[in-house]
């Protein structure tokens, strides 16, 4: 889900972070647009449109990809001031709108929108959806900026509610699932990829301003702001983080169920996606509170121990 250097798009099912943004001629102008989406080329911890992915669905999903990664570099990477990065966002959000409305594409982001038109129109994607993940992305910017964080877990789960769900249900709607429990299994599989995302990355967003742990939490665990900031593994800490990790795990077991729904070779692209979030959760629990620290993250070998949960599930 994250990569070497993470964000915070989440990497619900069957996508997971971070394409580059396209290339630029010499002149720094933007190429015309690609008849396909740009390519992952990101560390990812699963699986993003892989060849298990139906071949007639991996270049939509790869332009939600693009679309979704490129928003998330805007808001995360390079050096540019908060109020750049909004105005950047607020463009991007305009010529989604732009796009969904029949409009050709804006030079700008060309190689993004491109690909995104011709997917919007060949499948019919909700834009409400798309809209979602940008409104995620504008209200990180804001809190980093004000070093905010999340008052407890309903306004955090109301954040992944924008910033992951909506990929999950994305995917659905590519593969003509519309059952009301199917929905629910992959929001709770989303969230808790985000979530996973979050505990994964603590030792990296934490120094970088953003804080995931809910107040109410660390209040609860009696993990105090000095410590989480200088990312001591106090007692106080490591039961918070496994508290939090404890409610991701849940989250996950619940929507599990979904790899059953899903037709052919997506149902099992998708039981690697739950298995490696999953593994990412025991690595977390195997630190006792390290993560504050160490970034755990998923090696060869862990790959076979997701095969064999994935053929067992």
């Amino acid at each position: 889900m994250s990569s070497d250097n993470p964000g915070r798009e989440p990497t619900p099912a069957l996508l997971a972070t971070r394409p580059r943004h396209a290339p630029r001629s010499p002149n720094g102008t933007p190429p015309p647009a690609p008849l396909v989406a740009a390519p992952v080329t990101h560390y990812e911890n699963f699986p993003v449109a892989s060849l298990l992915c139906p071949p007639h669905l991996r270049q939509p999903i790869a332009a939600i990809y693009a679309f979704a990664r490129t928003a998330d570099d805007i808001a995360d990477e390079g050096d540019a001031t908060p109020a750049q990065r909004l105005a950047d966002l607020v463009a991007y959000r305009a010529e989604l709108s732009r796009v969904a409305a029949g409009q050709p594409p804006a030079a700008r982001w060309a190689a993004v929108f491109g690909p995104l038109q011709a997917t919007l129109r060949q499948h019919a994607l909700p834009v409400p959806l798309l809209d979602d993940l940008l409104s995620a992305f504008i209200q990180d910017v804001e809190k980093t900026r004000d070093a905010q964080g999340y008052a407890d877990r309903a306004e955090l789960l109301d954040y992944c509610r924008r910033s992951a769900n909506p990929v999950g249900r994305l995917l659905l709607h590519l593969y003509g699932v519309t059952g009301e429990q199917a929905l629910q299994e992959s929001d709770a599989i989303c969230t808790a990829l985000q979530l996973i995302n979050f505990w994964q990355d603590l030792s990296v967003d934490i120094p970088r301003g953003r804080h995931y742990l809910p107040h109410a939490d660390c209040a609860r665990h009696g993990a105090g702001p000095a410590d989480l900031q200088a990312l001591h593994s106090t007692p106080e800490n490591v039961l918070l983080i496994t508290d939090c990790a404890q409610w991701a795990r849940a989250l996950m077991e619940q929507g599990a169920p979904l790899v059953h729904r899903l037709p052919g070779r997506a149902g099992w692209e998708l039981r690697l996606v739950v298995q490696g979030g999953l593994r990412i959760l025991d690595k977390v629990d195997a630190l006792h509170g390290a993560s504050l620290h160490t970034r755990p993250r998923l090696h060869a070998w862990d790959w076979g121990v997701m095969l064999g949960r994935a053929l067992v599930m």
